[in-house]
């Protein structure tokens, strides 16, 4: 497939806690999808991935909008979180939020040892709050919010669109990720009953191979 040379319309949508700008590509016509990367900033695939991906299209997009990296401070810093040390997918406004410390692990077999905040109340955090309110302007259809490396497609059902997305990624489908992620944006939209959310789970792999293995696929998905 060839490569474009679009350069790619980015719209400002707020800041973050740093002030840098959030952006995100907007759709010319009625949003049905959004795709969402780089939430936790230490999954920097995500947002490469997708970058590379959009690079194949040489038109603007009629339907689906785009967030190439919802935490560009914590990617900057090469961490999970944001500049205040927030977990960003868990201080989205649910009603299971929790203030209580959360944990991750530095790699995926090791324990959940690395300390996060959840933020001082639901959606304290600019970046959340931003992308909240991007969400309910474009009222998209279904939000896809991509993360790594668990390796698997998260949706609470098993529609067209969870089942292209895991033939395109020849990955398995989970209807929850095994273990409760309260204030996460996938329970929040959950909660909100529109939009539908699927997280895509990328497995861990260099970059290239990400690129060699999927991008022609993934590019398929949107284009359907």
């Amino acid at each position: 497939m060839p490569r474009s040379t679009l350069l790619l319309p980015f719209k400002e949508y707020g800041k973050s806690v740093l002030g840098t700008s959030l952006r995100y590509i907007p759709c010319s016509g009625t949003c049905r999808l959004l795709v969402v990367a780089g939430i936790h900033g230490e999954e920097s695939e995500t947002t490469f991935l997708l970058s590379r991906v959009l690079r194949f299209f040489e038109r603007p997009f009629e339907s689906i909008a785009y967030v190439l990296c919802a935490n560009p401070d914590g990617m900057t810093l090469g961490t999970r979180a944001n500049a205040n040390g927030v977990d960003l997918n868990r201080n989205f406004p649910t009603t299971n939020w929790s203030c209580e410390t959360v944990y991750a692990r530095s790699v995926l077999e090791a324990p959940r040892d690395t300390a996060y905040s959840t933020g001082t109340s639901p959606g304290s955090e600019p970046e959340t709050a931003y992308l909240i309110r991007l969400i309910g302007k474009l009222s998209p259809e279904v939000v896809l919010s991509m993360h790594a490396p668990m390796a698997c497609v998260d949706a609470p059902e098993r529609t067209s669109l969870v089942d292209g997305l895991c033939d395109a990624f020849n990955l398995p489908w989970r209807p929850d990720i095994g273990y409760p992620t309260p204030g996460s944006l996938g329970t929040w939209c959950r909660e909100q009953k529109s939009p539908g959310c699927i997280t895509l789970e990328l497995p861990r792999m260099s970059l290239e191979a990400l690129y060699d293995r999927y991008a022609e696929a993934f590019a398929d998905w949107l284009s359907c």
